[in-house]
């Protein structure tokens, strides 16, 4: 992240700051792990702490079906129910103690607000356009958008079309860019695959002064819990620092290649606590005489490895469509599908877009995901004749 600074603040933190018509404005620190982490001071016309109610909590915890997995899986999200609203659209296939991820798919915009008080969030936008309204400006998204949400965010989506699918994760721990791409001052280096002028901050908007009941819908420990304030929340009239919501577009990553296959790493994007993202895009394959462009059968022993497939065909997997999801456990080996090796060499290009997450504890299957499972996944490594055997033997 870097340094940002939008609308009206004073030229000293932590001073008085009055309207021009000599009403005090009301700071507000916004940042995570205490006073160590990235945050932002954010200037608000009325103080942000007028709760008028609080409702009932709702629990809305993902339903454990497989609660120790070895299995390699499928999960089919073509098939995920749409729903209306954007929070009941959100269907955790897979999860752990450090995040959750799925699918959603929403048809009808927020006419609430929200804010995960708990978990930093990664939308990625596999369909679809629309507006991330914060109470720090707005961000417009589209297909291939990668929008980051700081925990603590308070936001509306307005969507812009009918068939909006976002891959969803949520994430205990603070999302960041990879370290290894940054220098002891946090600026993306000349190695990285992107760059500061690929990530794009929201547009500052003009402050909402009004009063009345305005509902916030406040996610913690798998609750959900509806605040209703006196003021709405886009009060903001200026704000600095380095803690906001950004968006960033695959299509701006630039991968790393070789003359040999490059391992994963070179597709990470960000990092967190216990798991990376990456992003498989359209690339020059490798360009040794002799180089096996498919990837080769590799155990990941200490991460799970998850592929959500959002555009072009993968050339590593048979029979893939768009917004499947595949899941393969640590410590089993995993590679391409019979063939995949053979019809890539020689290949020049490809054209496939995937968001790639890596947990490094094991994944638990949700009761949401069963529902979408293709189970003759994990026997799609067998040989012709083999699949002929077994088909005779089920007969």
């Amino acid at each position: 992240m870097r340094y940002h600074q939008s609308g009206n603040i004073p030229p000293k933190r932590h001073t008085v700051f009055k309207s021009p018509e000599d009403k005090f404005y009301y700071e507000q620190l916004f940042g995570t792990e205490g006073f160590h982490g990235i945050s932002s001071l954010l200037y608000h016309i009325h103080r942000p702490t007028q709760i008028k109610s609080i409702g009932e909590p709702k629990d809305v915890s993902p339903k454990i079906a497989v609660d120790k997995n070895v299995t390699p899986r499928m999960f089919k999200g073509m098939n995920v129910t749409p729903e209306d609203d954007v929070l009941d659209s959100r269907k955790f296939l897979m999860v752990n103690n450090d995040l959750k991820m799925g699918l959603s798919k929403p048809r009808k915009s927020m006419d609430y607000f929200y804010k995960n008080a708990e978990c930093d969030e990664l939308l990625f936008v596999h369909n679809g356009n629309g507006i991330l309204k914060t109470f720090v400006g707005d961000l417009e998204f589209a297909v291939g958008d990668y929008l980051i949400i700081p925990r603590g965010t308070i936001y509306q989506i307005e969507l812009q079309s009918e068939d909006t699918v976002f891959f969803i994760l949520e994430s205990h721990s603070p999302i960041y860019t990879p370290k290894r791409y940054r220098n002891e001052f946090g600026q993306l280096l000349e190695h990285s695959p992107f760059c500061e002028r690929d990530i794009v901050a929201p547009t500052y908007k003009a402050p909402k002064d009004e009063k009345g009941e305005f509902v916030v819908k406040v996610k913690k420990e798998n609750q959900i819990t509806d605040f209703v304030y006196a003021t709405h929340p886009f009060d903001v009239v200026g704000w600095d620092g380095y803690f906001y919501p950004y968006k960033f577009n695959i299509k701006n990553f630039e991968p790393i290649t070789g003359r040999i296959h490059q391992p994963p790493p070179v597709h990470q994007t960000f990092e967190a606590h216990n798991f990376v993202v990456c992003s498989f895009c359209a690339r020059m394959y490798d360009y040794h005489p002799q180089a096996i462009p498919a990837p080769y059968n590799h155990s990941n022993i200490d991460s799970d490895e998850v592929l959500f497939y959002t555009e072009g065909d993968f050339m590593s997997r048979n029979h893939i469509d768009l917004m499947d999801f595949t899941l393969h456990p640590g410590g089993i080996v995993h590679g391409p599908h019979p063939g995949a090796m053979e019809r890539s060499i020689g290949k020049k290009f490809t054209e496939e877009y995937a968001v790639m997450v890596d947990p490094f504890r094991p994944l638990k299957i949700t009761e949401e995901a069963l529902k979408v499972e293709d189970p003759s996944y994990k026997t799609s490594w067998l040989e012709e004749e083999d699949h002929t055997l077994k088909d005779r033997l089920q007969e």
